[in-house]
Formats: structure tokens, sequence, C-alpha cells
């Protein structure tokens, strides 16, 4: 065995390979001697690469290093600015609608403050241990919250009207995620009265009826904005950024109306809506002097409040938006041309008989008669047919047409409500025999209530027509009021013709007349009845439609201060407006009277003379 150690054989260095012809494992790869350079880099190659290496390190070093600077002193004002904005969030402020108030500053409606408690699932950081916090407050159970706040999404409503107690409570929890936005809660503290004449609002908080539609601009005021710097649970940062634009409120429109008359007015109507054959009954109060509406209501009506409760057919104002054939209260615009075109005094005397043939057509007393020789004033107090017929025809077609257009039929009065209807008057050049006689009686023109109410309004106020309002002033948020120009009169008839009208007027309610049941103990009242066919929507026709009973008059007859117009339709009844309206008329203007402290005036209620010798 061959001693491989190091000190083995004595003979020193071990020549490895060359003995045996093999390298081992210390043999060289290249002769002894030989150079590497010839294969290899040069040292001027190596120096070379080293530079370039250098040089894009250097370069790479540099754009890291600009790249850094400009990062920070050219773009790090703009990259603050964002993840400033990023913790931004700007919240509309809603501005308070203005209240709409009665004549003594009763409210009809108001806005009062409450919030909606809205979440960001994304930022809850507990889903149930928030719901838990905010039940008792919210009143919504805590598996509903607990759905809600694991939502995928970013927002979602926990909460509507909330009021300000319990949004002050749940701000105090300071729960990540959740949120209170502006949600003002609309106020109808009067209910049904008034309804039909305040209108309401949407869910969106816009006027969507009556006032509340018509002056949408004035009340709803204009929104502010809130901008807030917010921390990670979506709160605002005590010392952050908090930049805020206030709301502008809006005007509170102050009405004509006096909410206790319009209460009295409502129950009236109520009552007659009750007896079993009225379905729809309509008044409206006016003040002579200034036309002015005090009182406007029909039944049925509704609450503003809860007006998805109605039936969307019931949500407008029948007062100014429906129309019907009133009937022989349009007889007082009939004797109102004869008297002021000379045609005929209160005491003429015609004789009258129980038919008139009109075209191919005959018109009828309310019962058929021999001749009688009737005054004016006793055709209207009967409330003749076939007499005011034939003063209509001493008047014309024309100029009939002309008197009727000047009293307001067929044009709409302007009130500032929204849907008001002009009416139907066909121009008189196009009246056949039998339209031009019903006509002249209140039948083949359709009018509104507040149309016929201003009819006598005219009369009542020496011939003086005045456009009706119900407005009288808008008060800014600052207090300061803007009262509405008063509306320019235009005369109609002449004073002497209105005198005789009113003194014709009261002969309806006198001893006689078809009106008794609208007399007023201690006033001396005027007005007039009226029963006119009620079409028939099945049939498109009169058969089977009933009647429109309707009375308009005012008091005292001797000094007018108040006009009260009242229409009934009644499908299945044939009664006159003598037996079911004036009746709601007496008890309506009663309370108006008495209410605003007017003083009978103690005179005698003259003599009057129905009948005579042509």
């Amino acid at each position: 065995m061959p001693n491989t150690g190091p000190g083995s054989g004595g003979a020193g260095p071990r020549s490895v390979g060359r003995a045996t012809g093999r390298p081992g494992p210390f043999t060289p790869r290249r002769t002894p001697g030989s150079r590497r350079s010839d294969v290899g880099l040069s040292m001027g190659q190596r120096s070379l690469r080293n530079r370039w290496g250098l040089a894009i390190m250097i370069t790479l070093l540099v754009l890291v290093v600009g790249k850094l600077a400009h990062l920070q002193g050219v773009d790090g004002a703009d990259y603050a600015n964002a993840a400033e904005q990023d913790r931004l969030r700007t919240f509309s402020v809603a501005a308070l609608r203005g209240a709409v108030l009665d004549r003594d500053g009763n409210p009809f409606a108001y806005t009062v403050d409450a919030s909606r408690v809205v979440a960001d699932p994304t930022v809850v950081r507990d889903p149930e241990r928030t719901a838990l916090a905010l039940t008792t407050l919210l009143g919504v159970p805590v598996p509903e919250l607990t759905g809600k706040l694991s939502e995928e999404g970013r927002y979602v409503v926990l909460a509507a009207q909330v009021p300000p107690e319990t949004t002050d409570a749940i701000e105090a929890l300071e729960l990540p995620g959740i949120v209170l936005q502006d949600d003002p809660v609309r106020l109808y503290p009067a209910g049904t009265v008034g309804g039909q004449v305040i209108g309401f609002v949407g869910h969106d908080g816009a006027g969507l009826a009556g006032i509340e539609q018509t002056f949408q601009d004035e009340l709803a005021g204009t929104p502010g904005e809130r901008r807030v710097e917010v921390g990670s649970g979506g709160h605002p940062i005590p010392s952050g950024i908090d930049e805020s634009t206030p709301a502008t409120d809006g005007d509170s429109v102050n009405l004509t109306i006096d909410q206790d008359l319009q209460y009295v007015t409502e129950q009236r109507l109520g009552e007659a809506c009750a007896d079993g054959a009225t379905t729809r009954a309509s008044a409206v109060v006016l003040d002579v002097r200034t036309a002015e509406v005090v009182a406007m209501g029909s039944c049925p009506g509704y609450d503003p409040g809860n007006y998805s409760a109605t039936d969307p057919d019931l949500l407008g104002n029948p007062i100014v938006s429906s129309v019907f054939e009133p009937g022989s209260v349009m007889k007082a615009v009939t004797l109102s041309a004869a008297l002021e075109e000379g045609v005929a005094e209160p005491d003429t005397v015609l004789s009258v008989d129980g038919q008139i043939q009109a075209g191919d057509r005959v018109v009828s007393d309310a019962s058929n008669h021999e001749p009688v020789d009737w005054t004016v004033t006793g055709i209207l107090a009967k409330s003749s047919n076939v007499g005011t017929i034939m003063l209509a025809r001493e008047v014309g077609n024309q100029k009939l047409g002309e008197y009727l257009r000047a009293f307001g039929i067929g044009e709409a009065t302007g009130i500032e409500l929204p849907g008001e209807s002009a009416g139907i008057l066909q121009d008189s050049d196009d009246w056949s025999g039998i339209r031009a006689a019903n006509v002249a009686i209140g039948q083949g023109v359709s009018v509104t209530t507040l149309q016929m109410a201003s009819v006598f309004q005219t009369i009542a106020n020496d011939g003086v027509r005045i456009p009706p309002r119900v407005v009288d002033s808008l008060t800014g948020p600052d207090g300061r009021a803007a009262e509405t120009p008063d509306p320019e009169g235009t005369r109609v008839i002449s004073e002497e013709t209105a005198d005789d009208m009113a003194y014709m007027l009261e002969a309806v309610v006198g001893p006689g007349g078809t009106a008794p049941l609208g007399q007023i103990e201690g006033f001396r009242v005027a007005g007039k009845t009226g029963t006119a066919q009620r079409a028939n929507p099945e049939c498109n026709c009169y058969a089977g439609g009933g009647y429109v009973t309707t009375f308009v008059g005012f008091a005292p007859a001797d000094d007018p201060q108040y006009v009260v117009a009242v229409d009934l339709e009644r499908p299945t009844s044939n009664a006159e407006g003598g037996q079911v309206a004036a009746p709601v008329f007496a008890d309506i203007l009663r309370f108006a009277l008495t209410a605003d402290g007017v003083v009978p005036s103690g005179t005698a209620r003259p003599d009057f003379a129905l009948t005579g010798t042509p």
C-alpha cells in the first residue's frame, strides 16, 4: 500500500499526472508560463467598462434624486392637496321652507329641523355593535340595522326625519361610518282645514299642489353647503377644515284666509256631504270691498300631511278647477244687463207665460202656469226662466255675451292657485236659439264656484269687479313683509244698476221668494238660488245626472261685507237650491258676520212688488 501522507517516502513534492499521463486534482489547466491575456479583456477594456458602468449608475441616481426632488418641490403641494381633498366631505345644508299662515298669523304649514341617518358600510367596523347602539334611538330592530350596515356599497339610509334631540345623542356616540344629513319635516297643524288651498309637498320637499306649488320658489329658499375634513370614521375632525355657505330660508306666505271661518265652512260642508244625497259640496267667502278670499273649502277634502292616503282625483281644488252649469244664479247677470241697457227697471211688468219657444225646443218655468204679470223683481224672486229669456232677447245675444265676459265668465280669475279653469262660454255668434235661451238662465254655460262668487262681489261692490286673491303678502326670513299689489277694479255696471240688483236679489229671500231659508236673523240678505241639470258622465247627457244646486248672495244687503257662494252636487236628488244650498249659505255667512263684529243696520227690508199691471 503506497504511503500518501505528506511525509511518506521523504522524497519531496510529488509530481502528479506527468508520471501517469492523467491530470490530477491540482494539475494546472494551462501550460506553466503561458499567459491568459491573449483570451480575456485588456486593462484598457476593463477601464472603459468600469467608466460606462459608473456613468449609468450616476445617471440612474440623478434620475431618482431628480424625481424625488420633483415630487417634493413641484408636485408635493398637489399631492398634499389631493390627500386633503380625499378627506373632505361636502354636505348640503337644507334651507327651512317658509311657513304658510292665515290672515292672523296662525300656521297652516311650517317646517322643523330633522335629519336623515345614513351609513357607509365600508367604514362601519362592527355592524352588530353599531346596530345595538342605534336600535333604541332610531326605533329600528337590530337585525334590520345589522343587515343594512352589512350591505355592499357606500350609502344606506337607516332612518329619515329624525328629530334633533335624537341626532344629538347619535352624534355623541361617534360611531364610525354613521353620518347625519338634513331632512326637514313639513308639518300641517290644521290638518284638513284649508288643505285644498294650502296643498302639499312631495318626498323631495317640492310643492305639488295649492299654495305650496304656486309659491314653490319663494317658499323653498336657497340651500347652502358645508365642507368639512373627516377622519377614518367619517366624522369631522375638530381642528380640521370646516367651510360653510349658509342656507337662505324661504319666505313665508301670508294668506287672506281666516282659519276660524275656514274651519266652520268646512264643517258645514261636511254636514251637507253627510246627507246621503250630496256627493260634493263647495263654498267660498269673499270680502266684498277687496275680493280677498276669507274662506274656501270643498267636501270631500284631504289632509296635506297624509295626502298619499287620499284618492288622487281628490287632491285638487274644485272651487277653482271644477266647472258646472250654475242654473238660475246666472239670471243675476242677465237681469243686470237688462237694467244697464235700459231694457227694463225693477218695477217693469211683463206678462210671462209658463213656456217659451227657443229654436226647436220649448223652455218652461219650474212649474207650468198661465200668464202671470210679474215685475222684473218678481221674475228674479220667482226665478222665472221664461221671463228671464224674454228680457235676454231684448238685450240681444251679442250684448249679453259681452256682459257675461265683463262679469268674468269664460276667463280665469287669476287667483294664486294652480289648475284654475276659465269655465266654458261659447262665443255669442255661435249661439243657436236654444243655446241663447239656456245661457240666459245658466244652462249651456259652465263656471267655477269662484267665478260665481266674483259675479256677486261685483254687484255688492257697487258694480266694480275686483279679481279675487288669496295671498296678502310674503315675509322674508329677515322678517320684512312684501305686500302683493292690490288688483285693479273694473266697472261692469253702474252703481245705480248695482243698487237695483241688490234690491231685487233681496226679494229672493223675502216673502214669496225662492230662498226664505237663506235669511239670517237680524240681517238683510240678498242672493239667488240655482238648480241646474247635472251632466251624467255615463252617457254624456242630462238623463239620470241629477242636479247641481247653488246659492250665492251677500249681507248685509244695505251695506255688503261678505259674499258667500255655495254649490252642492246631488246626482240622485231633485231638491232645489233654495231648499238645500241656501241653509248652508246662511250658516256660513252668519258666522262670518258675527265673528267679524258686523252689526245689523236695523233698517227694515223693503216691501217688494212681485206682480203688477202691464
